[in-house]
């Protein structure tokens, strides 16, 4: 049965760069969300059971998306791709329950590590 993912970023490109970085042999379904409250709908209804996330975006940010997933459906895997590497963004992404923390531009082979340790490939 496919999981339901979910890319949030308001960049179309960005989301295209995350689509091409999923391993081909993932069976997903992938929707896509462009701003903060877009991807909280879309964990609402049921499409994020992995939720690839990005930290600046419209309507609400990443990080107000975080708080609300960890507030809401913690059974949701957060992954933070972001160009946002300070410190303490990390720190505070961590403290919101991100699996994990990926620098833009994602690595296929990066993201294929992360999924494995997280044990969903």
């Amino acid at each position: 049965m496919a999981i339901p993912v979910t890319i949030a970023d308001d960049s179309a490109l960005s989301r295209k760069n995350v689509r091409r970085a999923i391993p081909e042999d993932w069976d997903v379904t992938i929707s896509e969300a462009t701003n903060g409250q877009e991807a909280i709908d879309a964990v609402e209804a049921g499409l994020a059971d992995i939720l690839f996330l990005d930290l600046t975006m419209p309507v609400l940010d990443g990080f107000d998306v975080l708080r609300y997933v960890k507030g809401n459906h913690q059974k949701t895997v957060v992954i933070v791709i972001s160009a946002d590497i300070q410190p303490k963004s990390v720190e505070l992404v961590n403290s919101l329950g991100a699996f994990r923390f990926l620098q833009k531009p994602l690595k296929a082979e990066e993201l294929k590590q992360t999924l494995h340790e997280v044990g969903l490939l």
